[in-house]
């Protein structure tokens, strides 16, 4: 069996400037922050980052620890990493606006459920997806978050706008168990996007806060499939927002 398993500097040594990553995690719940620190270790710039948020910024409530540090995708905002945010909001963390302000970072904002279903196409080799969200609003004519025409389409007497899939080359998520192929699962509301990422990139990386032996835990607790995995991160700390 290939190991998947390595550190978080070895999983993001691949990551190059300019390349698009998917991060998941709901306001710094559920985000990879290993990896997060990994890659402002590594220093990598001009990313599009697609998550549901930009995370925490520092000093932003963070239950017991306080805010202390940014959190998910906040970490890679803090040091001027990204170029391009694809969220659903984007009002909690005030470094975005005040880098959209100073001119080095832009945003769009594409609602909660089409953003997921974008992803959730990528993953499963669809062709894109049907959404009455948007119709007759601006929407129907606005280029979509990588510039692409978009189409309204009429089934049965309603419309609905067709939303492309969105991809990546890096998907980084965060698990709660996972075993040493990379079968995983994530408890409560970290679940949030760190389902429907695996497999919406070239590259699938997780950061289990416990790694188990294959088998050492009845596979029917596994949500999503470990061959989906491209490399197991260690090192994750605990669930701490």
């Amino acid at each position: 069996m290939i190991n998947k398993i390595m550190t978080a500097d070895e999983a993001v040594a691949g990551v190059k400037d300019g390349m698009t990553i998917m991060v998941g995690g709901f306001l710094g719940t559920g985000s990879p922050e290993a990896i997060m620190d990994a890659l402002v270790r590594k220093g990598v710039k001009h990313l599009t980052v697609i998550g549901n948020d930009g995370g925490l910024a520092p000093g932003q409530p963070a239950g017991e620890f306080g805010g202390k540090t940014a959190r998910g995708i906040g970490k890679l905002l803090e040091n001027h990493m990204v170029d391009h945010l694809i969220a659903s909001h984007i009002g909690v963390n005030p470094m975005i606006n005040e880098q959209v302000a100073e001119g080095t970072l832009r945003y769009t904002l594409v609602p909660q459920g089409t953003l997921a279903e974008k992803i959730r196409a990528a993953a499963y080799g669809l062709g894109g997806v049907l959404t009455p969200t948007g119709v007759a609003t601006p929407m129907e004519t606005e280029l979509d978050e990588l510039g692409r025409k978009k189409q309204v389409m009429e089934i049965e007497g309603k419309k609905y706008l067709f939303e492309m899939p969105l991809h990546a080359d890096y998907a980084f998520i965060r698990a709660s168990v996972a075993d040493k192929f990379g079968n995983y699962y994530c408890k409560k509301t970290t679940k949030n996007f760190n389902y429907v990422m695996a497999g919406a990139a070239k590259h699938t990386v997780i950061a289990p806060e416990k790694i188990v032996e294959i088998n050492e835990i009845d596979p029917d607790y596994f949500a999503v499939a470990g061959v989906l995995v491209d490399a197991i991160v260690e090192g994750e700390e605990r669930w701490q927002i």
